[in-house]
Parts: C-alpha cells; sequence; structure tokens
C-alpha cells in the first residue's frame, strides 16, 4: 500500500541516517521472470529452465532489470515519500549481489546518504540515498546508491 499525501517529505524533512521501509513485498514467479525477460532482456537463463541450469546462475534467475523494476514498485509503497515523487538524478553504484529467483519475496530499505540543497536550483535539492533489496532470506539481492531531486518546504 503506497502510504499517503501527508506523509510526503521535503528536503528539510530528510537527514543523513534516515532509514525508510515498508511494509509492500513483491513475490516473485517464473512466469513474471519469462514474462519480462521475453520482452526486455532476453538471454536464456532467464527465459528457459534448463538452459539456465548450465549457466552462471545455475537455474532460472530474474533479469537484474527486473529487480530494479520490482524495486522501483516497492519504492514507490514505501515510507521514503519524497514530496515530488521519486524522480533520480542520476546512481553512483548499482549492484546485483546475489540472483532473485522464482519463489522470492522481496522488501526493500533506503538510508539517507547525504541531504543538500542544490547549487543551480533554489527551489530543490538533492537527497542521497542508498536503497538495498533483500529477499525473503534478508540477502541482498540489488544495491545501488543514487541521488533524488527533491522539492524544498515552499
Amino acid at each position: 500500500m503506497a502510504y499517503s499525501r501527508s506523509h510526503l517529505r521535503y528536503l528539510e524533512d530528510f537527514a543523513v541516517g534516515q532509514k525508510f521501509g515498508g511494509a509492500e513485498r513483491v513475490r516473485v514467479d517464473a512466469a513474471r521472470i519469462k514474462s519480462f525477460a521475453s520482452e526486455f532482456d532476453p538471454q536464456p537463463f532467464h527465459l528457459d529452465e534448463n538452459a539456465a541450469k548450465g549457466s552462471i546462475f545455475r537455474g532460472l534467475a530474474a533479469s537484474g532489470w527486473h529487480t530494479a523494476a520490482m524495486t522501483m514498485k516497492l519504492l514507490v509503497a514505501s515510507e521514503l515519500q519524497p514530496a515530488g515523487g521519486i524522480v533520480g538524478a542520476g546512481f553512483e553504484e548499482f549492484r546485483w549481489p546475489t540472483p532473485v529467483r522464482p519463489g522470492d519475496e522481496l522488501r526493500v530499505e533506503s538510508e539517507v546518504l547525504e541531504v543538500r540543497p542544490s547549487k543551480s536550483r533554489p527551489d530543490i535539492g538533492v537527497v542521497k540515498i542508498r536503497t538495498t533489496t533483500y529477499n525473503q532470506k534478508n540477502e541482498a539481492v540489488q544495491v545501488n546508491v543514487g541521488s533524488l531531486m527533491v522539492p524544498r518546504k515552499p
């Protein structure tokens, strides 16, 4: 469930060290892995269990881009809630340390690393966050560090 607009956060509402999660979970199944891969990342280890057994993954694995899309869904539903939406300025780090498998249940946590006003736009600022997506075993399946553009309080 997405948080209500009463929970929206402006730049001044963020502080280094704050952590945000959410109750939302995404359950992954083989059909969704294959569907996403057939359209956006059609490699054998994302499309076919038998082909995947002989791959570096040793079994069917979700595309990293599928994991990124599921992470975005979880972020939108999380406590993070920047007032202007989740508007990315870019990433410094993007890793997939553990493959996402059929049957995994994903959740997300974000930590604020830096908060600063924009040098060129006085109405916004930048919030740098580390977002980690975990499976049901508490293994990190995606870690990214990125910057969000966040409005300042009116």
